[in-house]
Protein backbone atom coordinates (compact mmCIF):
# COMPACT_ATOMS: atom_id res chain seq x y z
CA UNK A 1 0.00 0.00 0.00
CA UNK A 2 1.32 3.53 -0.53
CA UNK A 3 0.06 6.31 1.40
CA UNK A 4 0.01 9.76 0.69
CA UNK A 5 -0.25 11.93 4.00
CA UNK A 6 -1.58 15.59 4.08
CA UNK A 7 -3.75 14.52 0.89
CA UNK A 8 -6.92 16.68 1.46
CA UNK A 9 -8.99 13.96 1.26
CA UNK A 10 -9.50 9.99 2.74
CA UNK A 11 -9.97 7.91 0.01
CA UNK A 12 -8.23 4.57 -1.63
CA UNK A 13 -6.91 6.09 -5.13
CA UNK A 14 -6.85 2.92 -7.46
CA UNK A 15 -4.64 0.60 -8.05
CA UNK A 16 -0.87 0.01 -9.43
CA UNK A 17 1.89 -2.80 -10.00
CA UNK A 18 5.37 -2.87 -8.46
CA UNK A 19 8.14 -3.88 -10.50
CA UNK A 20 7.71 -7.61 -9.70
CA UNK A 21 3.59 -6.95 -11.16
CA UNK A 22 2.61 -7.57 -7.70
CA UNK A 23 -0.39 -4.81 -7.43
CA UNK A 24 -1.07 -2.65 -4.61
CA UNK A 25 -3.55 0.29 -3.43
CA UNK A 26 -2.68 3.59 -3.48
CA UNK A 27 -4.48 6.01 -0.71
CA UNK A 28 -4.32 9.41 0.71
CA UNK A 29 -5.56 10.79 4.27
CA UNK A 30 -5.84 14.34 5.34
CA UNK A 31 -3.96 13.45 8.59
CA UNK A 32 -0.29 14.86 8.93
CA UNK A 33 2.90 12.09 8.78
CA UNK A 34 3.23 13.09 12.44
CA UNK A 35 3.13 11.51 15.72
CA UNK A 36 1.41 8.38 13.60
CA UNK A 37 -1.83 9.95 12.47
CA UNK A 38 -1.31 9.53 8.87
CA UNK A 39 -0.94 5.81 9.77
CA UNK A 40 -3.93 5.34 12.53
CA UNK A 41 -6.22 7.80 9.54
CA UNK A 42 -5.25 4.87 7.02
CA UNK A 43 -6.12 2.25 9.22
CA UNK A 44 -9.23 3.62 10.17
CA UNK A 45 -10.36 3.86 6.02
CA UNK A 46 -8.98 0.29 4.92
CA UNK A 47 -11.30 -0.75 8.18
CA UNK A 48 -14.12 1.44 7.04
CA UNK A 49 -13.75 0.00 3.11
CA UNK A 50 -13.62 -3.63 4.13
CA UNK A 51 -16.69 -3.32 6.98
CA UNK A 52 -14.53 -4.91 9.70
CA UNK A 53 -13.22 -2.73 13.01
CA UNK A 54 -10.73 -0.31 13.56
CA UNK A 55 -9.09 -2.62 15.92
CA UNK A 56 -8.40 -4.82 13.05
CA UNK A 57 -6.23 -3.28 10.96
CA UNK A 58 -2.60 -2.81 11.92
CA UNK A 59 0.09 -0.91 9.74
CA UNK A 60 2.95 -3.70 10.16
CA UNK A 61 5.82 -2.04 8.27
CA UNK A 62 6.51 0.74 6.98
CA UNK A 63 5.33 3.10 9.68
CA UNK A 64 7.57 6.18 8.23
CA UNK A 65 7.57 5.33 4.89
CA UNK A 66 5.12 5.78 2.01
CA UNK A 67 4.96 2.11 1.05
CA UNK A 68 3.16 0.08 3.93
CA UNK A 69 2.41 -3.12 4.56
CA UNK A 70 -0.98 -3.75 6.57
CA UNK A 71 -2.60 -6.43 8.40
CA UNK A 72 -6.09 -7.11 8.28
CA UNK A 73 -7.73 -9.53 10.97
CA UNK A 74 -10.70 -11.10 10.19
CA UNK A 75 -10.06 -11.11 6.60
CA UNK A 76 -9.49 -14.08 4.13
CA UNK A 77 -6.56 -13.47 1.61
CA UNK A 78 -8.93 -14.04 -1.39
CA UNK A 79 -11.36 -11.15 0.00
CA UNK A 80 -8.16 -9.07 0.33
CA UNK A 81 -7.55 -9.53 -3.55
CA UNK A 82 -10.78 -9.15 -4.64
CA UNK A 83 -11.09 -5.75 -2.87
CA UNK A 84 -7.63 -4.94 -4.48
CA UNK A 85 -9.09 -6.11 -7.56
CA UNK A 86 -12.03 -3.37 -7.57
CA UNK A 87 -9.47 -0.75 -7.92
CA UNK A 88 -8.18 -2.13 -11.69
CA UNK A 89 -8.22 0.01 -14.41
CA UNK A 90 -11.08 -0.90 -16.90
Amino acid sequence: MRLTPSGGADRIDGRALDANGKAYLKARVRAAPEDGKANAALEALLAKALGVAKGKVSVTRGTTARMKAVDIEGVSEAEIAAFVARFAKP
